[in-house]
Order: structure tokens, then C-alpha cells, then sequence
């Protein structure tokens, strides 16, 4: 099993860092996203990197902005400079999947960006008051489950939505049912399996 501190991460070509950021487990993949350096292979490490299952919605956004988004937000596509428009295009690809629900906030998770998003939705709010849009705008209901860290249930909430029947054919029909998880059965899966 390789470690993201084994590999000289400011050298090598987008094919060597891409074939190690494959090597690492799944658990080390959002370190590695979050570290990267966009001024290396943007488009060949963190395209791939950002489109894993591993990555949640709090790496994803600060993934996002470490992308320096407000550099291209009011720049036409073809204007942007060629040596940027693989990262524009990796910027592009975060702010669809963060929109369509790709990345999934986990209860209890902070974000390390919280005061650049709050201050991109203020910008984006301004934007629309305007008349004005910016390439990229990222949906405040998806990014409110983070923020708000709307995802997290009071234990005596939590056991009460179970307490009325509880029984191992509601757990195991639970996703079928709900669309997804039993957050009874959530909350016991360890945070790497997340």
C-alpha cells in the first residue's frame, strides 16, 4: 500500500502523478486533493481524483477553491489562457458534480474554506440581484447541508424515526425505502468507510 508522503508530489509528469495518486487507498484520496497543487497536472490528477466515491462535498469545495475560481469566474470560455484552461475545466467539473449531488456531506465534518464560501453565495447573491452570472454557481441548498451541517439528527430525534418498528427487514429495505442508508446503520460505519 503506497503513502501520499512517499511520492515527491512537486516533480514528475501528470502520467506518474496520476499513476501514483491510483496506487493510494481510498482513504488518503481526499488528503491528496486537497494538497494538490494546481500549478502541476490539474486536469490529470484532480480530473481523475474528483470524480472518486471518496471524495465528500467538504473536499470538494475546498478542492474548488484552491482552484482559485474567482480568476476565470467573469471570463468567457475561450478567453481563458491556454495554460489555464485544463484547471477551468477541472473547476468546471467540481461545480457540476457539487450541483447534481455527487459529493455527499457527512455529519459532523466542518469546512476548511466555510469563509470563502460564505463570501462566494454573498457574491453570487449580489450577482443575481444584478442581473449578472458568473461561470461557476454553486447551489446554496447542496452547500446549506454542509454549512449547516443539516445531516446531523439528535440522538433522541435519530432513535424515535426508528423506535416506532423497528426490525431487520426495515434496516435491510431501508435504502430501497428511503433512497439511501439508514442513518441508524450510518451512524455505526466507521468514518473511512464514508
Amino acid at each position: 500500500m503506497h503513502s501520499f508522503d512517499a511520492f515527491e508530489w512537486s516533480t514528475g509528469t501528470d502520467t506518474e502523478h496520476l499513476a501514483q495518486a491510483r496506487m493510494l487507498p481510498r482513504e488518503e484520496l481526499p488528503r491528496l486533493a486537497r494538497a494538490y497543487d494546481w500549478a502541476m497536472h490539474p486536469e490529470a490528477v484532480l480530473g481523475w481524483l474528483m470524480a472518486q466515491k471518496g471524495i465528500d462535498l467538504g473536499a470538494a469545495v475546498e478542492v474548488f477553491f484552491n482552484g482559485e475560481p474567482e480568476r476565470f469566474n467573469y471570463m468567457r470560455k475561450r478567453d481563458v489562457p491556454a495554460e489555464f484552461q485544463g484547471a477551468a475545466r477541472v473547476l468546471d467539473n467540481i461545480c457540476l458534480r457539487v450541483n447534481s449531488g455527487f459529493y455527499l456531506a457527512y455529519p459532523k465534518q466542518d469546512v476548511v474554506a466555510r469563509k470563502r464560501v460564505s463570501r462566494w453565495l454573498e457574491f453570487q447573491q449580489s450577482d443575481r440581484e444584478e442581473g449578472r452570472k458568473g461561470r461557476w454557481m454553486l447551489d446554496e441548498r447542496i452547500l446549506s447541508t454542509l454549512l449547516d451541517d443539516t445531516l446531523r439528527l439528535e440522538p433522541s430525534g435519530d432513535e424515535s424515526l426508528y423506535a416506532r418498528e423497528p426490525s431487520l427487514m426495515r434496516d435491510l429495505l431501508s435504502p430501497i425505502m428511503d433512497m439511501g442508508i439508514s442513518r441508524r446503520i450510518m451512524r455505526l460505519l466507521p468514518i473511512k468507510i464514508r
